[in-house]
């Protein structure tokens, strides 16, 4: 009888207890949602920029290279910024010859240190005297502005008046115009025929 008059006693006690504990593993569980790991966020733009246009200056106060797009959204949760319709070009080297890269889409990082060109990427060479127009065609394309460097590891397709070259991965300086391909290349040389004398 004695214990038995004791353990009804402690039952409003243990779920009193019970109803504590449940409450505080509630609460914990609420802040550690909205504040730990298990945080969802949303990959929403914060703001949008329609016609973008932007130009880089050099040390000696021409332009670097130019930055434009359609339209650019800013995205806070990983602090990126994609652009479409964007239109790259580079100044750099001693012969101020321009490199254009157009794509569909492209991706900035939070720090603007690196473009990421994806879908229909095509990079254009201008023509210079020494040579003719060069392009370049691939579905993606990494680009470094400061450091005048691009790279893909993309099938790439590269054409000019007298070649056409394909291959896997590939790497570009734009102010040196020294362009390196990595794997499985193939392609066609054709010189342009002199022109006939008429004799």
């Amino acid at each position: 009888m004695t214990a038995g008059r004791l353990t009804t006693a402690a039952a409003p006690l243990l779920l009193v207890g019970m109803l504590a504990a449940v409450t505080f593993w509630l609460d914990r569980l609420v802040h550690t949602s909205a504040n730990g790991p298990w945080t969802v966020t949303r990959h929403d733009p914060d703001y949008t920029v329609d016609k973008l246009s932007g130009v880089r200056l050099g040390g000696n106060g021409a332009a670097s290279y130019t930055l434009s797009a359609e339209t650019m959204m800013h995205y806070p949760d990983d602090d990126t910024t994609l652009l479409t319709a964007p239109r790259f070009v580079s100044y750099g080297g001693s012969a101020q010859v321009a490199l254009t890269v157009t794509s569909s889409e492209a991706v900035l990082s939070s720090n603007g240190e690196h473009v990421y060109f994806q879908d229909d990427v095509r990079v254009t060479r201008a023509a210079r005297a020494d040579g003719s127009e060069l392009v370049m065609r691939t579905t993606f394309l990494h680009v470094v502005p400061d450091y005048h460097i691009a790279m893909t590891d993309r099938t790439v397709s590269i054409t000019d008046a007298a070649m056409t070259v394909s291959a896997v991965g590939l790497e570009m300086n734009s102010e040196t115009r020294v362009i390196k391909l990595l794997s499985s290349v193939r392609g066609t040389y054709e010189p342009a025929r002199a022109p006939h004398s008429g004799r």
